[in-house]
């Protein structure tokens, strides 16, 4: 993925978590990952796998490709 695509998944994650009226706490307990790894995303530091935006979309209750555009 290229850094402009990445910067775009942890700006669609954290717009969609405040649009559902989520806290970080929730969403990392809803896709059961810690609360500390979404904080990460959020903030830049770190990268998600495939396999944790599949998470974090059913979280979310949206598609994956919500979260690339």
């Amino acid at each position: 993925m290229t850094n402009s695509t990445i910067k775009l998944i942890q700006e669609n994650i954290k717009k969609y978590r405040k649009q559902k009226g989520l806290t970080q706490l929730q969403l990392s307990v809803m896709a059961e990952i810690s609360k500390d790894y979404v904080v990460a995303i959020e903030c830049g530091k770190r990268t998600p796998s495939l396999k944790r935006l599949i998470q974090i979309a059913n979280a979310l209750k949206i598609d994956i490709k919500d979260l690339f555009s």
